[in-house]
């Protein structure tokens, strides 16, 4: 699917080369069959628009959506497994999937990082790719409400991913369950995030008193992003 390459282009960091072929990518979609003629001209407005601005303020707005926080991570497992040994695991399994198709992955990338997910998945036949996006479609769903939420332009990417999918999940079902959660990116969620982490650091150490810990504790734990439970999520073996 070439719109799957496309798709995950725009979702990786934005580079000035993306800028400079940005024509390349419009006419690579021409060809495409996989999005109808409506969802295509979303696509095409998005790289449109996106590279119309400049590049400075993309980079900008790319890190404080995607590495600020986890609520929006590209990282898929982290909308999974969290921080819990389950992750590493599946990592290794990922990973064994990536090598049995061929696919060199750079270091310096995690392997469930979307884009690369993505790319993968365009390395596959149809019915491959739409199984491997459904079983990964509550994360678009849920990631692509909380940008919605965000005003993001990037949500219509989540939205199209669902759309080449061919499940029935969708970012709006989500809208109600995201507007009650406590946004993880603000100073303040950071902060605490942060002095949680050194709570637990230092122990007995008196070095915070005890309604100090109870505030951050409470507060670390509303942030949290909703771990999603899946069944056979990217390591399941739908025809792959």
């Amino acid at each position: 699917m070439i719109s799957l390459k496309v798709i995950a282009r725009l979702l990786d960091y934005p580079e000035q080369a993306l800028f400079d072929h940005q024509q390349a990518l419009v006419e690579a979609l021409e060809p495409a069959s996989e999005l109808d003629l409506h969802h295509s001209a979303q696509l095409i407005l998005f790289i449109r628009r996106f590279c119309a601005r400049p590049l400075l303020d993309v980079q900008a707005e790319y890190c404080e959506l995607f590495d600020r926080g986890r609520a929006t991570s590209l990282l898929l497992f982290e909308h999974v497994h969290g921080e819990s040994r389950d992750r590493g695991q599946a990592m290794v399994d990922l990973m064994a999937q990536y090598r049995e198709a061929g696919l060199e992955i750079d270091s310096r990338e995690l392997p469930d990082f979307l884009p690369l997910y993505l790319e993968y998945l365009a390395s596959r036949s149809k019915e491959q790719a739409a199984g491997g996006l459904q079983d990964i479609a509550p994360i678009l769903a849920l990631l692509g409400a909380r940008l919605q939420q965000r005003e993001s332009p990037y949500a219509v990417l989540f939205d199209l991913l669902l759309v080449l999918s061919g499940s029935e999940v969708q970012s709006q079902t989500l809208e109600s369950q995201v507007a009650k959660e406590a946004r993880d990116d603000t100073p303040q969620a950071l902060d605490a995030v942060w002095e949680e982490e050194q709570v637990k650091f230092l122990g007995e150490q008196g070095c915070a008193s005890a309604q100090q810990v109870a505030h951050q504790r409470r507060f670390a734990g509303a942030v949290a992003p909703q771990y999603l439970d899946l069944t056979d999520a990217l390591t399941g073996t739908k025809g792959r």
